[in-house]
């Protein structure tokens, strides 16, 4: 792929995934909550998109500000958030979180990565997530879709999401920068798939260099 290719192809991106259900953490950001981004965020790692959309209702109806979630039993988060990964420690993560924004941010959350980044289970792809969907402030979020479909077009060339982010926003044009992890989720959970892609029918066939794809659909 050519890297003047990529106004076209988020162009074709953007009028692909109008036929798709957006990521949950997407569709929790329409409530300009920050701090529901956040804790989105931590419920959808290594859990699918489904659950982490069915777990956050579930608690939000419980909780959604900071102060309101520390008066929850843990047990209380626990059981709303069940059965997203590793739900016992992202309860605590959650509580954890909650108290150092009262008590060290006088109840806001943090938009800077620095910031974020100090709290326990927050790594890159969550702290730009909440600077980017939650603040709308300029940055990029890199989570394994973005990584492996950018290595994939050959747009670059990076070994592990840090590095494609560090890459992305050395070249990616800066009106991008926001929308791209929204756009590649949504893509690749629908048609850019890990495994035996829907190349036959994808709108990118003549940009992508399909790196690595060695069966496809």
């Amino acid at each position: 792929m050519r890297d003047g290719d990529i106004h076209r192809v988020v162009s074709l991106v953007r009028d692909a995934v109008t036929a798709w259900k957006r990521p949950a953490v997407t569709v929790v950001a329409g409530s300009g909550s920050p701090f529901k981004v956040l804790v989105s965020c931590i419920l959808s790692l290594r859990t699918q998109d489904r659950t982490t959309e069915e777990a956050s209702e579930r608690l939000f109806s419980l909780a959604d500000t900071p102060p309101g979630m520390m008066a929850l039993p843990v047990e209380a988060i626990e059981q709303a958030i069940y059965p997203v990964g590793f739900y016992r420690t992202k309860a605590a993560q959650i509580r954890d979180i909650c108290r150092k924004i009262a008590e060290v941010h006088n109840g806001d959350v943090p938009d800077d990565m620095d910031t974020l980044l100090g709290f326990k289970g927050v790594g890159r792809k969550t702290a730009n997530l909440v600077i980017t969907v939650g603040f709308g402030k300029p940055g990029i979020c890199v989570d394994v879709h973005v990584h492996r479909i950018c290595n994939r077009w050959g747009y670059v060339r990076t070994e592990t999401p840090e590095k494609t982010e560090m890459a992305l926003r050395a070249k990616l044009p800066r009106e991008y920068w926001i929308e791209i992890n929204d756009l590649l989720v949504t893509f690749g959970q629908n048609q850019c798939s890990p495994v035996s892609p829907r190349c036959s029918s994808c709108c990118l066939t003549k940009f992508c260099d399909r790196v690595g794809v060695t069966r496809s659909r």
